[in-house]
């Protein structure tokens, strides 16, 4: 019997979590290979913990990270590490660039990244010794934005990244409109850091100034700032805000660090070269008896895996590799863990609790409070036995925010014996995991969508399609057919927006990091009450406040009838679909051959392109690259193969395109046909877009990615389909956890 409760799960596995070898070849050959790999590996330093390990792991209860999952005895240079913050930013140009070399090794790894882009000097400034103005930390972010799209982090995922930017910043007002332009800081994720002497003036109606280096630029109104930080968000979903007085205070090290950045979605505020690994306790597999009346969650259970998975992520932090020295010497020293839950939605539905009511909130508030607990306790043993984190100072740890209000038999615990880990708690996206684990609900989301249909190309090119039901209303349907589903079955799109605020802060309360979470607020919000759900947050505790408000800028989001337990079907627009295994080659294609001369070159390469004809429409299926010149020979082959993987697998593969075309040769490129072309890579590139304008794939050159399709949500069975996801083609794009996920494939624009 297979342990995967979807088709889609077992999918996940195979293209995320699998291990294989470089040419596709399975090395585990099921998921229980890949829960002992993991197992073996992260006790490798104390091998009588496997078994215990392995059972945490088994029927996915606790669920690491995806890049540990995906890493962790592999072999491979990796870190399993998700979340950085970099180093504090010089205002100089020497130290930018410093900054910006690092953020691409990071990357490169598969590290997600944050910056505080508010230690860079406003435009207009002087630079002293040159007789110039500054341009300013906006034209750097720009930089950082071209050097991400060039680089392919670890695991074949995009890199992403988070600026913040203080609310007093002279740049900031540029700041909150940069994502009015669509082109524009499209690898970012953006947040202001609100103080709490901002949110004063906001409420007394005072001034504000904005101020550099002692010096006041401007002063502005702080309700008029306010109001400019909610339009935007209200009309593009951006800048996101942090309240940064409010994560320094509540944090365990204030002692020790200042936080001034968070990583890409927002659940990890970090110290400079901060660096933190995730996991989640699956909160959905853990409850007995179902919609009965006798239902509960097993929390005898929940200690013992809560114990287990703060020993195995302690034990990533020695076991990781990291992209700087900077990075591990900080891990090292504070050894930062972020143990948080997925499924805690389904968790609700399951004790026939209605997410968003106060019942919901007071057992969310218990149940984090208990995990709470837990890990502090699994630390303070684990201080016993391998010694507290080097930088640990009991007095000053114990006067911290986080702590303050903890149980005194924690406290008394920690006092005597020290703790391992100085953080421990974290609500982190769990887009891809929770389809891995059977599609529970996504971290302390609710549910967003009760099913759907999903489209799938087969290898013999017919289409089946396949429901993608939430594990909960699985679990409904097993016990009870075809009942209607009760009223306490609610989803994101029927929950007015104070709910989810009173569920974030009801979370929050026991989390020591931050959480990841979207406020879906309805299309014609009005701007005022818009404004109410950001106070409100503050007001409630949260450390953060992201919403989602569909309109034409942002696209629609998925849309569910309340009375329903059925999703309407897709309505594709097009063709691009997602293809569950690479195709067979047929024994012939159609293609054609393209001689390319690039200058200084003594001999000419010649581009082959075969197409396969799906459902009458031309796409690209190969590719081969040949030249007599053998300097060439290498990276030739290289390209060849991988243009070719990338096709075969189908969606919009237009993006190879654009990426090919954006590398630059640092020797200088060449004059073809008129035109400037930036290197021999993008010349073929440029060849291979020609080729997919005759076959009419590509409307016209230069209409590939022309905006990132991450960037938007589309909707199943509305009249406004948006952009397919860029990873697998299907249309499943929608906002959750403060990250464009698509519920088809686990693709997240935040890596």
């Amino acid at each position: 019997m297979s342990r995967f409760t979807a088709p889609i799960a077992e999918q996940i596995w195979d293209m995320k979590y699998r291990l294989k070898q470089a040419d596709g070849t399975p090395v585990d050959k099921s998921v229980e290979d890949s829960w002992r790999r993991v197992a073996r590996a992260l006790s490798a330093s104390e091998p009588e913990h496997e078994a215990e390990f392995y059972e945490a792991l088994e029927d996915f209860k606790f669920l690491p990270a995806g890049r540990i999952t995906a890493g962790a005895g592999t072999g491979r240079n990796v870190t399993l590490f998700n979340c950085f913050v970099m180093g504090t930013i010089p205002d100089s140009m020497a130290g930018i660039f410093d900054m910006l070399k690092e953020a691409a090794l990071t990357m490169q790894q598969g590290g997600g990244i944050g910056y505080d882009f508010s230690t860079i000097r406003p435009r207009g400034a002087d630079v002293k010794g040159v007789a110039a103005d500054a341009s300013g930390p906006l034209s750097f972010m720009d930089v950082w934005d071209a050097m991400c799209r060039t680089i392919m982090s670890a695991g074949s995922r995009r890199g992403a990244m988070m600026a913040t930017m203080r609310c007093d910043h002279p740049d900031i007002e540029d700041f909150i409109a940069a994502k009015a332009d669509p082109a524009r800081l499209r690898m970012f994720n953006m947040s202001v850091l609100v103080t709490d002497a901002f949110m004063d003036a906001v409420k007394s109606g005072g001034s504000w100034d904005l101020v550099f280096d002692g010096i006041i630029y401007h002063t502005v109104e702080a309700r008029d700032l306010f109001n400019r930080i909610m339009r935007a968000t209200y009309d593009y979903a951006e800048p996101g805000v942090i309240f940064i007085d409010r994560i320094n205070q509540m944090n365990n090290l204030a002692y020790c660090e200042t936080i001034a950045a968070t990583n890409p979605c927002g659940e990890q505020p970090l110290p400079p070269y901060g660096a933190c690994l995730l996991g989640s306790v699956n909160l959905a597999r853990l409850v007995t008896d179902p919609f009965e009346a006798g239902a509960a969650l097993d929390e005898a259970a929940l200690d013992e895996i809560v114990a287990t998975a703060v020993r195995m992520m302690d034990n990533v932090v020695d076991a990781s590799r990291f992209p700087l020295e900077a990075q591990r010497q900080e891990a090292l020293a504070k050894r930062r863990i972020g143990l948080g839950v997925t499924g805690l939605a389904d968790a609700l539905i399951m004790l026939g609790l209605t997410y968003g009511s106060d019942e919901a909130a007071a057992q969310t508030e218990a149940w984090m409070k208990r995990i709470a607990r837990a890990a502090y306790l699994a630390s303070v043993d684990l201080a016993k036995e391998k010694g507290a984190f080097p930088l640990f100072d009991a007095e000053r740890y114990l006067e911290s925010g986080s702590l303050v209000h903890m149980d005194e038999d924690v406290r008394e615990a920690i006092r005597e014996h020290g703790i391992r880990n100085a953080l421990l708690t974290s609500i982190a996206p769990t887009g891809t995991i929770s389809l891995y684990a059977g599609n529970v609900s996504s971290g302390i989301e609710p549910v967003f969508a009760y099913a759907y249909t999903r489209k799938v190309l087969q290898k013999d090119g017919t289409r089946t399609e396949e429901e993608v039901v939430d594990y909960a209303v699985q679990m409904w349907r097993e016990k009870f057919g075809d009942r209607e589903l009760p009223d306490y079955f609610v989803n994101a799109q029927t929950l007015p927006p104070m709910a989810h605020v009173k569920m974030q802060a009801a979370a929050q309360k026991w989390v020591d990091s931050s959480i990841s979470k979207t406020i879906n607020v309805p299309e014609d919000i009005s701007f005022e009450d818009f404004k109410d759900v950001y106070l409100a947050a503050y007001q409630s505790g949260c450390k953060g406040c992201t919403t989602y408000r569909p309109n034409a800028v942002t696209g629609s989001v998925l849309s569910v009838s309340e009375a329903s337990d059925k999703a309407p079907e897709i309505e594709t627009g097009g063709d691009v679909v997602y293809i569950s295994e690479p195709l067979d080659r047929p024994q012939a294609l159609e293609g054609s051959t393209y001689k390319l001369k690039w200058p200084d070159s003594e001999h000419a390469i010649y581009i082959t392109i075969n197409d396969l004809v799906v459902s009458g429409h031309r796409r690209p299926f190969e590719v081969f690259i040949n030249s007599k010149n053998m300097e060439h020979f290498a990276w030739t082959v290289a390209l060849t193969r991988m243009i070719s993987a990338v096709f075969r697998r189908g969606g919009d593969v237009s993006f190879v395109v654009e990426e090919m075309k954006a590398v630059f040769d640092p020797r200088g490129g060449a004059w073809l046909g008129g035109k400037y072309v930036p290197s021999i890579l993008a010349a073929i590139g440029g060849v291979i877009e020609r080729h997919m304008v005759a076959t009419g794939f590509l409307a016209g050159e230069g209409l590939g990615l022309k905006s990132d399709p991450r960037a938007e949500v589309v909707n199943l069975g509305l009249n406004r389909p948006g952009p397919a996801c860029p990873s697998c083609g299907q249309y499943e794009m929608r906002m959750v956890e403060g990250c464009m996920t698509c519920t088809a494939c686990g693709h997240s624009k935040c890596g």
